[in-house]
């Protein structure tokens, strides 16, 4: 067996998004000598990277302050026209920007392609010395035998389905930090492992999700108005007791990018998010926006939701969580690029600072005391009772008493208590207590089903590999989740993994499509018996998002 060759960094990232970014090009324009390496999954910078997006450049404005300047391809749209509608069945109602408190104003914002921005940023990363290995997933820890965080190791690379090695088999590579950065997104799977072996949710609320699923058309360009945005709330979800909502960004080059997001502590299990979304497009006033127009893109990711609340320690031996590994996206305001990219950075600024006084895989705390008390805290504690006012009391109410508290806050008041929350996985309920859902069948025009979405999500992974969609016990789909939840993850997945088939002739089988994966991390979320566990795949597998 070959063993692993390994490489040593002063400053090891797993996660080559915003986050991870930021943090690499911080290192070195604090200290130009470090050796810093970002690792990414995709086969490109920018590949896995799904948002809507609106930025704020709080952040970008921090970091590279002549970035406007400098071809950065978000600077191209800034938001001109800001819209909030809560849908009813086949109308709406415009919410007046001037209820919103002045913190939820998308005035100095720019929306674009998050992706490209990453790709803009890892050309800036690199002309600093970053070393940036695309396609080449961290799917372990290593550690040194103090129990400390020794650096991360790809994964093996020409393996087949049944573990043995085919011919082009190369063994992973170990690369090893004074410390590693974990900026893996929301539900990283290295995360998972690093929050359990060091105990970072003891004080803090379980991590909540949204499922995002976006598209990116061409319009007719009479319709289109660069730099308008528009969110939308209520309908279709507020039928079947869900919440969530829409966006429709008008980005450069004549181009919407519009999405769905479903909170994924939905109760009823033949609730189908994907279907959701179709629906949503067919409301008269989003129809009449894409009418004549062409689908060209679409994806999936899910979104963390918990809030401050939900924000674990941040810092162990050896290591930090950075970025939606960690959850600092400002709900309400449907942001979190500036709050990752901007956590990346303290935690560069402190690391630097351990490694100059000859430190290494200690715990950095000064990171999470920075953090903690600096305008990524007064952000998100402004916000902290809006998703679970709306998780609890429903999208109504709910919205009003977030809407009470956000004011107040505004004013340092606000609710005496923070309102707690579940996980999503423990919000299914039983079949048996709903009617399934009937939902119209695609047009083809506005509506599609699933499968032509995941080609144009251009997914694809080594077909002869083990499958990173691993069951804990292969028995619990077909002797639980389908009689008691009705087989929830044929519905919950917004890339059609999922299927059982031969239900109706009495011999059902579960069937893992792991190809179609778009590495939206729903199932290890959602399912209710936490039966799945998401691992990397081959390097380079999964979505390729151009301008997404």
């Amino acid at each position: 067996m070959s063993e692993r060759e390994s490489m040593p960094y002063d400053v090891v990232i797993v996660g080559g998004g915003v986050a991870g970014l930021a943090a690499a090009i911080r290192l070195k324009q604090v200290n130009d000598a470090l050796e810093v390496c970002v690792l990414e999954k995709g086969s490109e910078i920018g590949a896995h990277i799904l948002s809507g997006a609106v930025v704020d450049p709080r952040a970008l404005d921090e970091l590279l302050p002549d970035w406007r300047d400098d071809g950065c391809p978000m600077a191209d749209t800034p938001v001109t026209d800001n819209m909030h509608w809560s849908l009813t069945r086949g109308g709406k109602y415009s919410m007046p920007e001037i209820m919103l408190p002045p913190f939820m104003t998308n005035d100095g914002n720019y929306t674009g392609s998050l992706g490209n921005l990453c790709r803009w940023l890892a050309e800036k990363a690199e002309g600093l010395g970053v070393e940036i290995f695309p396609g080449f997933p961290a799917a372990e820890i290593l550690w040194n035998d103090d129990g400390s965080v020794k650096g991360v190791a790809t994964g093996d690379m020409g393996v087949a389905a049944d573990g043995s090695h085919k011919p082009d088999y190369q063994p992973g590579m170990e690369l090893h930090g004074k410390y590693t950065l974990f900026a893996e997104g929301a539900r990283g799977s290295l995360t998972k492992q690093l929050k359990s072996r060091f105990d970072l949710e003891a004080n803090c609320q379980p991590q909540t999700y949204g499922l995002g699923m976006k598209e990116l058309w061409d319009i007719d360009p009479e319709k289109h108005v660069p730099g308008r945005v528009i969110h939308t709330q209520g309908w279709p979800l507020s039928e079947n007791d869900a919440w969530g909502g829409g966006f429709i960004y008008h980005q450069a080059g004549g181009q919407v990018a519009l999405g769905f997001v479903v909170a994924l502590d939905y109760a009823n299990p033949y609730l189908y998010p994907f279907e959701e979304f179709q629906r949503w497009k067919q409301h008269p006033d989003i129809r009449k926006i894409l009418e004549g127009g062409k689908r060209v893109s679409y994806g999936a990711r899910v979104i963390n939701e918990g809030g401050w609340q939900s924000v674990p320690k941040l810092t162990f031996p050896g290591g930090a969580l950075i970025g939606c590994a960690a959850g600092f996206v400002n709900v309400p305001r449907i942001k979190g690029s500036h709050t990752a990219m901007k956590s990346g950075m303290l935690a560069a600024e402190s690391i630097a600072s351990a490694i100059a006084a000859d430190r290494a895989n200690d715990e950095v705390f000064e990171y999470e005391t920075t953090l903690r008390s600096g305008w990524i805290a007064d952000e998100l504690k402004k916000v902290r009772n809006a998703e679970p006012a709306v998780a609890k009391f429903g999208g109504g109410l709910g919205t009003v008493i977030a809407g009470v508290d956000m004011w107040m806050r505004t004013f340092k008041m606000g609710l005496p208590v923070t309102m707690k929350h579940h996980r999503d996985c423990d919000r299914l309920m039983r079949a048996d207590l709903f009617k399934p859902i009937e939902y119209p069948k695609p047009d083809g025009v506005i509506s599609f089903d699933r499968l032509s979405s995941v080609f144009l999500s251009n997914t694809n992974h080594e077909e002869d590999q083990p499958c990173h969609l691993q069951l804990k016990d292969k028995d619990v789909p077909l002797k639980i989740n389908l009689p008691v939840f009705a087989g929830p993850s044929a519905r919950y997945c917004p890339a059609g993994v999922y299927e059982f088939v031969g239900v109706e002739e009495g011999d059902p089988k579960f069937v893992i499509n792991a190809q179609n994966c778009v590495h939206c991390k729903t199932c290890d979320i959602k399912d209710p018996t936490q039966n799945i566990n998401w691992v990397t795949p081959e390097g380079g597998g999964g979505p390729n998002y151009p301008n997404m």
